[in-house]
């Protein structure tokens, strides 16, 4: 996920945009960010040093094989992002508020110089987070906060491995390396479906790869269940936002698309426990819903799932070819964001 405010934070270019974008939120993102950078540590270095713990050693190294791996075999940027570590002592770098109108599917978008129109606000702290979505949710938006373990500065600074990403399995922890970077390698401004579906693509591409040519075979069908899974969540997500979407554009009193709406919630989670049931009783996604429902807690899915069918078949014209597959991609920013959705995301939406 590319953390939008970050990519502006150079200093001289600081000072200028605060009288326009608002000191506060932009004084926290520096600072934030500045205290990240100052963490970093060369991963060799961490990795020799003899009061590394074994287990923060064996992760390091794992990472940097999946980095290597990410430049040598899928053509991502071969630069100094992942190659450093820092400990920022929490389980999160940063959190995001996303928000919508209440009878809307459609995310509020926040814009800043360089990485445009994203359709979240990512905090450093999660007391700010919150306020910021107190506020929002006066107004009568529907708020979701969410926790993020990496972010990209998409090549502006040099990305670290974080502490926060390293409880991710082996498969997750790859993945998020590679989305990152395919975030570096293409991006379009004011088109976070297009970037996020683009990465969330690599991502799959980079993990299957490899796993297959590592031949760890047990994990690559362990990583293929999830994917499963994953794809079948997010399908009812996608489908009860389609509902309400058709709920909202109906001319309805408020208290009854209210109901209605509720209602479209409830079985939105009467249909998670169906599916749960067919999984097993896999529990994964429990957390996801022990929590009120609402529009925003849609958004990320929609942003990050909605198009990847789009970009696989870009992939599979392309031969399974990613030099060509990058090489079509790009040819898209010629297009506009609506002629985009129309080839990527046309039977998604």
């Amino acid at each position: 996920m590319s953390f939008g405010a970050v990519n502006l934070l150079r200093c001289g270019l600081l000072v200028a945009l605060l009288p326009v974008l608002g000191g506060c939120y932009l004084l926290q993102a520096a600072g934030g960010q500045m205290a990240v950078m100052a963490k970093r540590q060369p991963v060799e270095e961490v990795v020799r040093n003899p009061q590394t713990s074994p287990q923060l050693r064996a992760r390091l190294v794992e990472v940097g094989s999946a980095r290597d791996f990410a430049s040598r075999a899928l053509g991502l940027p071969d630069n100094d992002s992942y190659r450093q570590y820092a400990d920022i002592g929490r389980s999160y770098v940063v959190w995001n508020v996303f928000a919508t109108p209440s009878f809307s599917v459609e995310p509020r978008r926040w814009c800043f110089p360089v990485a445009g129109c994203v359709v979240y606000r990512g905090y450093f702290s999660e007391h700010r987070a919150q306020a910021y979505a107190g506020r929002l949710r006066r107004k009568g938006d529907d708020v979701a906060v969410g926790g993020v373990t990496a972010y990209s500065t998409l090549g502006h600074f040099a990305d670290p491995i974080l502490s926060s990403m390293l409880p991710y399995s082996d498969a997750q922890l790859a993945g998020t390396v590679f989305h990152e970077l395919a975030h570096q390698l293409i991006y379009i401004q004011d088109d976070s479906a297009f970037n996020e579906a683009f990465a969330s693509t690599v991502e799959e591409v980079g993990v299957m790869r490899w796993f297959t040519l590592s031949g760890r075979q047990r994990d690559l069908e362990a990583w293929q269940q999830q994917q499963r899974r994953a794809g079948e969540f997010s399908r009812l997500l996608l489908d009860a936002r389609d509902e309400l979407r058709g709920l909202y554009d109906q001319s309805l009193p408020p208290i009854d698309k209210n109901h209605r709406k509720q209602q479209i919630l409830g079985r939105l989670k009467f249909s998670y426990e169906q599916q749960r049931r067919r999984w097993g009783g896999y529990a994964g996604y429990d957390s996801w819903f022990a929590r009120t429902l609402s529009n925003a807690d849609l958004v990320a899915t929609a942003t990050y799932r909605r198009c990847i069918p789009g970009f696989k078949r870009i992939l599979a014209a392309s031969g399974d070819d990613l030099s060509e597959f990058y090489r079509r991609v790009r040819e898209l920013k010629q297009e506009t964001q609506a002629a985009r959705q129309r080839l990527l995301c046309s039977g998604f939406d």
